[in-house]
């Protein structure tokens, strides 16, 4: 995913700075918070898409065993 891919860059340019001086530790913390919660938004959005297609899934499978009931 180029989501993870850019947070996982992000992080070490991060870690980088931080460690060069060039970005403060509590500047650091912050943005460090901030790229956390956009990787939980991240999980969040897989878990609704993956909701999504077991009920895709489920119901197609209630649709077959219905006919097969039925028909």
């Amino acid at each position: 995913n180029s989501e993870i891919s850019d947070l996982k860059a992000q992080l070490r340019k991060l870690a980088a700075d931080v460690l060069s001086g060039e970005v403060g530790r509590s500047e650091a913390a912050v943005v460090n918070q901030i790229l956390n919660t956009r990787a939980r938004l991240i999980e969040l959005e897989r878990k609704i898409r993956e909701q999504e297609e077991l009920k895709t899934r489920l119901e197609a499978l209630e649709e077959v065993l219905k006919t097969r009931t039925t028909g």
